[in-house]
């Protein structure tokens, strides 16, 4: 028990001394603090209101996109936001006037999306170093200057929560 203890230790101690060494860390950990308060906040709705499949059909129709904005030379998150906010309103207009098509509309998209985003991807000029990174995420890549548009997401979500919350 107390090589367990003594090595969990070691380890903290190497990290919180990595952690005061490399910026890069400590981007990662801001980010990961800032996607956590995101993350929780939206993902009690997900689980509670039982849409697990619409986040999934959002996240996915995001790639079309990420690759439209490779394709056409700009950064892949100018494309995913766009993307993620069409898909949502549309699920959401889809939801409030035909309720039986939801799920045929939400398969649609993530496959649409996926699709989109592959050919556009298998399109673009030169090679996507970092898409990867953006598909399947890798928070020590996370830039400094995305803090920011975290920090401005994360208070644009608690504002609308809180405004919005008895509706939720």
């Amino acid at each position: 028990m107390d090589t367990i203890t003594e090595s969990t230790g070691t380890l903290m101690t190497e990290f919180f001394a990595a952690l005061s060494e490399h910026a890069f860390l400590q981007t990662a950990v801001v980010a990961a603090l800032l996607a956590s308060i995101g993350c929780g906040v939206m993902g009690t709705y997900v689980v509670v209101k039982r849409i697990a499949f619409i986040a999934g059909g959002i996240a996915h129709s995001v790639l079309g996109g990420m690759g439209a904005a490779v394709f056409f030379g700009f950064e892949p998150l100018h494309g995913a936001l766009p993307a993620a906010i069409a898909a949502a309103l549309l699920i959401g207009w889809v939801r409030l006037h035909w309720r039986a098509q939801e799920d045929t509309l939400i398969s649609a998209l993530w496959a649409i999306g996926m699709a989109i985003g592959v050919l556009f991807i298998a399109k673009a000029p030169g090679y996507q170093a970092d898409l990867m990174s953006y598909l399947f995420g890798n928070i020590l890549l996370v830039p400094r200057e995305s803090l920011w548009l975290m920090v401005a997401l994360d208070l644009i979500l608690l504002a609308i929560v809180g405004a919005y919350h008895r509706q939720f």
